[in-house]
């Protein structure tokens, strides 16, 4: 490998990851690239209460969950997501060597970039005997697609994103009974994680007047970290607790680029590579009150150790490290449900979300911003022992400046800057969740 591919692949790697660690906007629209819709009746409330609540609709928030329940649960949901957003260049640059600054050009509106997505996720869970339970959740937590055209302002940054993930959580809780009505769970469970990742964007030619290049970065890998939880239930108040692993994710994949002429032709062609960076950790606690016979108040809050996405390590043949500059974040939830009837549950909740990507790194694959979601749901009891839920969110988005600047074939007489300049306007989105549960 010469020089010049070692250094240009550095630079195509980089992209890649960063696109992952960028899945904040993915189709849940959680900060970070994690994807929160883990069960209907969570999202009818805005997720506000599912650490301390019960069954394997909460196995994932938290695998004490599950803990002194008496025969089987079974949780089965589908979210569609609908994300709408405008794209807009507002001065974007491109330097070519000897050149100076000219208009990266191209279509200068995006409309709906984030393509619409369904999102699965489920749990079973059985209790073996009155003090031990064990549960499975299976989910798609970070699951995206965002698609530019080729004569976008923003190919050079981002053309087509996609990630597909599946989450594989076997768990066993652990049930005591501390006398005085008091009830205390812990539980354990491992996250074992398959990634699928593929990333495209163009490249520019040494002269204005040729055509773009292309570029595609996929990769894949399995990896594991870990769930711990506890949960308190003393008369009308429930408590939770529960901590999620960082993981620390290795793909291994490839780089295929074509179309590059004249001087840069000699690197196309298609280059082995892998990379490794860590997902946040997750801290977070919940409490549940039965007002009285109709309300149960909600609320639930999370810290994100978004931090240990400190940097991008690429290895052989690449041996590099790239830094990020993500900070921690919080999450904040309230909701409320209401048992109108008796078989019949109505519920709504508010989320803030705040995003660890920081102003001056936003590029185009996902543009992130803080927001606020809105949410109602509601369940009903179909037979003794099946509960069908129904959930619709409504997430505003802030508007946000895409100002994270690229470079390619870095480090290389040939290195092109390209400036970033765009806006994100009118970013919403709107979740539909359908699901149900079966006790046996």
């Amino acid at each position: 490998m010469t020089d010049f591919t070692r250094t240009t692949s550095r630079a195509y790697a980089a992209a890649l990851l960063a696109g992952i660690a960028l899945f904040a906007a993915a189709p849940a629209y959680a900060a970070g690239f994690y994807l929160q819709e883990q069960s209907t009746r969570g999202t009818g409330r805005a997720d506000s209460g599912e650490i301390a609540d019960t069954g394997a609709d909460s196995l994932w928030w938290n695998p004490a969950s599950i803990g002194g329940m008496t025969g089987g649960d079974v949780s089965i949901n589908a979210t569609e997501i609908l994300p709408r957003a405008t794209v807009t260049d507002t001065g974007s640059l491109i330097v070519r060597p000897g050149q100076l600054p000219a208009s990266v050009g191209g279509n200068p509106v995006t409309r709906n970039p984030i393509s619409n997505g369904l999102v699965p996720a489920g749990a079973i869970a059985h209790a073996l005997t009155s003090q031990i339970a064990v549960g499975l959740a299976i989910s798609a937590p970070y699951n995206f697609t965002t698609t530019y055209a080729t004569n976008s302002f923003a190919r050079y940054d981002a053309e087509t994103t996609r990630l597909r993930t599946i989450d594989i959580q076997p768990s066993v809780a652990l049930h005591f009974d501390g006398g005085n009505g008091i009830g205390v769970n812990f539980g354990g469970g491992v996250n074992v994680e398959h990634s699928t990742a593929s990333f495209g964007n163009a490249l520019p030619n040494l002269s204005a007047a040729l055509p773009d290049g292309q570029q595609t970065l996929s990769g894949r890998g399995w990896d594991v970290g870990y769930s711990l939880g506890t949960r308190i239930e003393a008369g009308r108040l429930s408590l939770g607790a529960s901590y999620k692993s960082s993981i620390k994710h290795h793909l291994k994949g490839d780089i295929a680029v074509s179309g590059l002429l004249g001087p840069l032709a000699a690197e196309n062609g298609t280059t082995a590579t892998s990379a490794t960076f860590a997902t946040p950790w997750q801290l977070g606690g919940s409490a549940r009150y039965k007002l009285n016979r109709v309300f149960t108040l909600d609320a639930q809050v999370i810290r994100f150790g978004w931090s240990d996405f400190s940097a991008i390590t690429l290895r052989q043949p690449l041996n590099t490290a790239i830094p990020e500059n993500y900070r921690n974040t919080w999450n904040y939830a309230v909701g409320v449900d209401a048992a109108v009837a008796r078989d019949w549950t109505v519920r709504g909740g508010i989320q803030r979300d705040i995003a660890p990507v920081r102003d001056d790194h936003r590029d185009a694959r996902v543009p992130d911003s803080n927001r606020w979601t809105f949410a109602t749901g509601v369940s009903h009891e179909v037979a003794r022992n099946l509960t069908l839920d129904g959930a619709f969110n409504y997430i505003t988005l802030k508007s946000a400046t895409i100002d994270a600047p690229t470079e390619a074939y870095a480090g290389t007489p040939v290195a092109t800057p390209v400036l970033m300049s765009g806006q994100v306007m009118s970013a919403h989105v709107l979740i539909f969740s359908l699901g149900g549960h079966l006790r046996f």
